[in-house]
């Protein structure tokens, strides 16, 4: 291994994730995995609530539930954050308005397309959040990075071209796909606003306005008359879905506190692995609520060398 210093830095950086003893490190690493669990699970959740309402009105839902808590939470514990609502920096405003088209471009790419290749392709949120910070930090960007970053495509390509011609309408499924990837560079807009209002205010605070920005700013394109019919399970669904938002976005938070951003990055990076395992466990259990994908050998091999990449990149990202 001695002659490969690469394959060795990358075997320490892995090895860090799981044999410190550290306290924090296991806290940061299990928040970390909380979110990844979670966003595993919300593609599903997404798929499945598009039988009961269109998309806009799932994103309105999504930001409302999470608002309604976050509002309960601070008028009872932090009345004071609720001053941020009166004059928000411009900054604030851009970050609500990059995380809604975020949510509404993933929401339209798990319309168009299936669970398995939104989440893939929404990998490239974090990795370019990597790569603008070799601009906004003025990081040097070495070989490994570009590497990394060449890996990533080759196996988005293997993936996509493999996908394509499984599917019955591929021009719908290549809209699809550009609606995620929309929404992984707002992504990334996002989370470059967020870092840089968090050394002037708290996360919770700055969600609590994204919250409640998002969901007025939606609310004139909902079709709120399709609530009307929805089941009582439909409505657990819906409720999960605030949820899911509240605890990932908690949880990433929480683990950026304990653990640098590029372990953080690379471990949420590994989500669709989730995805993946739950939708062959539906499959196998024959489940008549969510259309079952086959993924053949190519398209695991394309998933895998993309995620690969991905993490590559985030790995030798500098520690911030």
């Amino acid at each position: 291994m001695e002659n490969f210093p690469v394959v060795k830095k990358l075997f320490l950086c892995i090895s860090n994730f799981y044999m410190s003893n550290s306290s924090e490190h296991v806290k940061g690493v299990g928040f970390a995995v909380l979110a990844a669990l979670m966003w595993g699970m919300l593609a599903i959740a997404l798929k499945v609530s598009l039988t009961d309402l269109p998309s806009v009105a799932i994103i309105w839902v999504r930001f409302a539930i999470a608002f309604i808590f976050m509002f309960v939470f601070h008028i009872f514990y932090r009345r004071h954050a609720f001053v941020i609502f009166r004059k928000p920096p411009l900054k604030l405003i851009f970050a609500s308005l990059c995380l809604a088209l975020n949510y509404y471009g993933f929401m339209k790419g798990v319309e168009y397309t299936t669970t398995s290749s939104a989440q893939v392709f929404i990998q490239l949120g974090p990795v370019l959040f990597a790569i603008a910070g070799f601009f906004i930090f003025r990081e040097k960007i070495t070989w490994k990075h570009v590497v990394g970053f060449v890996i990533l495509m080759v196996g988005l390509i293997l993936f996509y071209r493999d996908h394509l011609h499984a599917v019955t309408n591929q021009s719908e499924y290549s809209i699809g796909i550009m609606w995620v990837l929309i929404a992984a560079i707002s992504w990334a807009g996002y989370a470059i606003l967020q870092k840089d209002l968090t050394s002037s205010y708290s996360s919770n605070q700055l969600n609590l306005f994204i919250y409640g920005f998002c969901a007025v700013i939606i609310a004139p394109f909902t079709p709120f008359d399709g609530f009307i019919h929805l089941s009582f399970s439909s409505w657990m669904l819906m409720l999960f879905l605030g949820i899911n938002t509240l605890v990932a976005y908690g949880a990433i938070a929480m683990a950026f506190r304990y653990l640098e951003t590029n372990k953080v990055s690379v471990i949420i990076t590994m989500n669709p692995i989730i995805t993946f395992v739950l939708m062959y466990i539906f499959a196998e259990m024959q489940v008549t609520w969510i259309k079952p994908e086959h993924l053949s050998v190519i398209s695991i091999a394309g998933a895998i060398i993309a995620l690969a990449g991905a993490s590559f990149v985030l790995i030798f990202t500098r520690k911030r």
